[in-house]
């Protein structure tokens, strides 16, 4: 995923006027001719720092305080390095835990990482991660999409577990 500081503004600007992204997704497409997948939009959406409006979102916020972090708590670094941090299942926000992952001992063929995952409906599948970045993903249900919760739900876990690893 290659844009330029011109487009990164843009999206950034959709992103401020309430875009999905699955918006974001499809007007990357149309109007810059790149084609991401929805993984590397959330990626991109990451790297550019810009918090997406979501109506939880506005409800989780809360006022920051001077106190120091609760016992089994993670508290945000102080420098302005690009340290992340691993939510927890509790930091999830509500309807987020159905979601259940786990990572393959043995990887499976032509991936970097793998496993599988159980969305809150019950439905299975395989994920794996490819030497280039790319997510893929294998449900059960032939034709299945998860919703964009469990979706959100399952990058959130994936990437909690890929830092767990080392990824």
């Amino acid at each position: 995923m290659s844009l330029d500081d011109t487009q990164k503004e843009t999206v950034k600007n959709w992103i401020r006027e309430g875009a999905k992204l699955s918006e974001i997704q499809s007007r990357i497409d149309s109007e810059f001719n790149i084609q991401l997948t929805y993984m590397e939009v959330r990626f991109l959406v990451d790297d550019l720092g810009v918090q997406l409006k979501d109506e939880s979102n506005v409800e989780a916020k809360e006022e920051p305080s001077n106190e120091a972090p609760q016992e089994g708590t993670t508290a945000a670094a102080s420098s302005e390095d690009d340290t992340e941090l691993i939510p927890s299942e509790e930091d999830l926000p509500p309807g987020l835990n159905g979601v259940s992952l786990s990572v393959d001992a043995i990887t499976r063929p032509g991936a970097v990482v793998s496993g599988k995952v159980t969305f809150s409906d019950g439905v299975k599948a395989e994920w794996y991660l490819d030497q280039t970045g790319r997510l893929g993903l294998s449900p059960e249900k032939e034709g299945y999409r998860p919703s964009e919760d469990d979706v959100m739900a399952f990058q959130m876990k994936l990437q909690t577990e890929l830092q767990k690893g080392g990824f």
